[in-house]
């Protein structure tokens, strides 16, 4: 019978280095499914998503080529709880749908193991969607430097983000597993192989079975 991937779901706070795991995950043979991009389709000038952000947000965060200025969009709802609220209310739903939908594909495909990226997972209550959570983790003074230094964000910029966020504490606490991005590049590249020996072995084990038609 066939066998359902094994689904997990991969998290980080801002400058966690998640999206470089992401990245070597996929190298190593999962399929990742990218919230961020599902995000960006998911507000798409002439889709629904689109209209319901302009309408909500005004034309402040439209840019001169007409589509969302994600860059103004980020700003202004890091900065206000409420307005990061309305953003959430019409982007997730919508991510939600574009997101099974791939999984199904990667379902139809045989693939042993999906990973979904998704950087506000716990913050939008999706802990229990999954067969496992992955967290990414850094200290707070070295993500705050990669923002400064990376991004060229303001520190107040840099601030604001990261406490939009849940602490980590919080989420390794409920993580499966924990990668820590406290060192080099080698270092990471080498404790995001070794957890990818202990997913396929899981996949192997735990894949759901899909019922006969």
């Amino acid at each position: 019978m066939p066998r359902l991937p094994l689904h997990i779901g991969l998290t980080g706070n801002i400058a966690s280095g998640k999206s470089r795991v992401a990245r070597q995950l996929a190298t190593l043979g999962a399929t990742v499914i990218d919230a961020d991009v599902l995000a960006r389709d998911a507000i798409a000038l002439g889709t629904p998503g689109y209209d319901a952000v302009v309408a909500t947000f005004g034309r402040d965060v439209v840019s001169a080529n007409g589509a969302v200025d994600r860059s103004a969009l980020r700003k202004m709802v890091f900065q206000d709880s409420e307005a990061r609220s309305a953003l959430n209310a019409i982007v997730h739903p919508i991510v939600g749908v574009l997101r099974d939908a791939q999984f199904n594909a990667a379902a139809a495909r045989g693939d042993r193991v999906v990973i979904s990226d998704i950087p506000l997972l716990f913050e939008v209550g999706l802990e229990h969607h999954f067969d496992g959570i992955l967290v990414v983790d850094a200290p707070s003074t070295v993500r705050k430097e990669r923002l400064l230094r990376d991004r060229g964000l303001s520190a107040a910029d840099a601030e604001a983000m990261m406490a939009a966020q849940w602490p980590s504490a919080r989420k390794r606490a409920s993580a499966t597993w924990v990668i820590d991005n406290d060192g080099t590049p080698a270092q990471l590249e080498g404790r995001v192989a070794a957890l990818w020996h202990t997913i396929l072995e899981l996949a192997d084990r735990q894949r759901p079975t899909v019922p006969a038609s």
